[in-house]
């Protein structure tokens, strides 16, 4: 997980459960980022969870940075494809992570405002990592059309070409706002990355890796420790990770792969999300043999060197800051 030059200033979009309290503390601790802020969404949680969530791995990191509050609901929709009471409980995100209550509290103002302000007075420098449905991004390239050619890059975690974990076309952060995610990638963003599950599935953390972290002895390495755990049980009868002892800590993985790209083999291609099927809504339908005639409106990033991933996470997880 390499990083040279100056640090690349970052802005995380979250929804924060359990691998986004991960990607949340490596953003903190890896010496090739500096984390601006992170703005908030519905998700995983409803979005007084996820701040409360997000505020918890910020003071326990011993960090003070922006959170701010952002989109309660889909862009379109008043709930979910499916309504959040209808789903199944996902055991990988506690509500709230086990983490000490912050004392901090968030920001005043929202997000879509943080976004778009920040973004446009660094002319190119920021940088932008979406771990969450997509919601404020669009509400920001709405509003403030400006906004596609203004990030130094966005790094979207989310779709599929084959491995769904919401439905079998679709993952979570695209299912959970279709809407919103064909609007970010129909908006022309200037360099936009899009990092499917296909990629960070394969790359999981295994029970060795959390063994590390809590001989680290600190409270940040043993609280990913404990977070990734737990997500190796939730995924112990699933995914055929049971004999590996492992799990995909998804977002953290996006976050790497932002200053590594090493971990990744990117090809441009044409994405658009399906929102209306009655079998594949939220499906990210990834032109990889150029059937639609349509000019490519992302790099996808394929599976390259992930499996770096995992040692490197714990080797900054586990660092001594300076």
């Amino acid at each position: 997980m390499r990083g040279s030059g100056q640090p690349r200033r970052v802005i995380l979009d979250v929804d924060t459960g359990s691998d986004d309290a991960v990607a949340i503390m490596l953003a903190l601790r890896h010496p090739a980022i500096e984390l601006l802020g992170v703005t908030t969404v519905h998700g995983n949680a409803a979005v007084d969870v996820v701040v409360d969530n997000t505020l918890r791995v910020i003071e326990l990191a011993g960090a003070r940075l922006p959170v701010l509050r952002g989109a309660e609901r889909p862009l379109e929709r008043p709930d979910f494809p499916i309504p959040r009471s209808h789903l199944p409980e996902r055991a990988v995100h506690a509500r709230p992570l086990p983490l000490p209550p912050a004392r901090a509290r968030a920001a005043t103002g929202h997000a879509v405002d943080f976004l778009i302000d920040t973004v446009l007075a660094a002319r190119g420098t920021v940088s932008l990592v979406t771990t969450a449905p997509l919601t404020n991004l669009a509400l920001a390239l709405a509003r403030e059309p400006r906004l596609a050619g203004a990030f130094r890059e966005v790094l979207t975690l989310g779709g599929i070409h084959a491995i769904g974990n919401v439905t079998p076309a679709a993952d979570f952060n695209v299912w959970a706002d279709p809407e919103a995610a064909r609007a970010v990638l129909r908006a022309g963003i200037r360099r936009h990355l899009l990092v499917p599950l296909d990629t960070s599935q394969r790359a999981p953390v295994t029970q060795a890796h959390c063994d590390a972290l809590t001989a680290a002895g600190h409270p940040i390495a043993q609280a990913a420790a404990d977070l990734i755990t737990a997500r190796i049980d939730a995924y112990a009868d699933r995914d055929g990770l049971a004999s590996q002892r492992a799990a995909p800590v998804h977002d953290a993985f996006a976050v790497a792969a932002l200053v590594d790209r090493g971990l990744l083999r990117t090809q441009a291609l044409h994405v658009d999300v399906e929102t209306r099927g009655e079998l594949t809504t939220g499906r990210t339908v990834i032109d990889v043999d150029g059937r639609s005639g349509r000019a490519p409106n992302v790099e996808v990033g394929w599976a390259g060197r992930v499996g770096g991933f995992a040692d490197a996470l714990v080797a900054f997880l586990t660092r001594t800051r300076p």
